[in-house]
């Protein structure tokens, strides 16, 4: 059996302390190669580029703020920053996101960082049944739903884009 990367571990542990649905869980899927777009996730997993739950980290006046944002559109960050009180919002340097979350960029979970991040979810999500969002590395996914996504996370609704 080929062992199970630590951050998947971490993801998965992290979902099910949350309260995720466990069948849900059970989905998660480590594929042979790397998702690290919303469109190449989509078309790995057969699924619309807006099911994508891309999680994105800025910085936010210095603080980490993850925004989970739907693969159909990018975030407008003055809109974020108004909506966190944040004078500036900018991407985040691969070494904060790192930090931040101990993931790099391409495979980052809403879930399973070192600390819990503030985090904004995109309501253009809550359009899909069904979302996939990223397993701690590029490779591996999982299923979830908008209303999961706020929950497990503890974060925000939010218009984003």
């Amino acid at each position: 059996m080929t062992p199970v990367h630590r951050n998947v571990e971490l993801v998965t542990a992290a979902l099910r302390t949350a309260g995720a649905d466990p069948a849900r869980v059970a989905r998660l899927r480590v594929l042979s190669d790397a998702v690290t777009t919303a469109a190449s996730a989509a078309a790995a997993l057969g699924v619309e580029v807006g099911q994508i739950a891309n999680s994105l980290v800025f910085s936010a006046d210095g603080e980490p703020l993850l925004v989970l944002t739907s693969g159909a559109h990018r975030v407008d960050t003055g809109k974020v920053a108004a909506l966190v009180g944040a004078r500036q919002v900018r991407r985040a340097s691969a070494e904060f996101v790192h930090a931040a979350t101990g993931q790099v960029i391409g495979g980052i979970a809403p879930v399973g960082h070192p600390a819990p991040l503030r985090t904004l979810v995109d309501r253009a999500l809550a359009a899909h049944d069904e979302v996939w969002a990223a397993g701690g590395i590029a490779h591996a996914v999982f299923p979830t739903t908008f209303d999961e996504l706020v929950v497990v996370t503890g974060g925000q609704p939010a218009d984003v884009a």
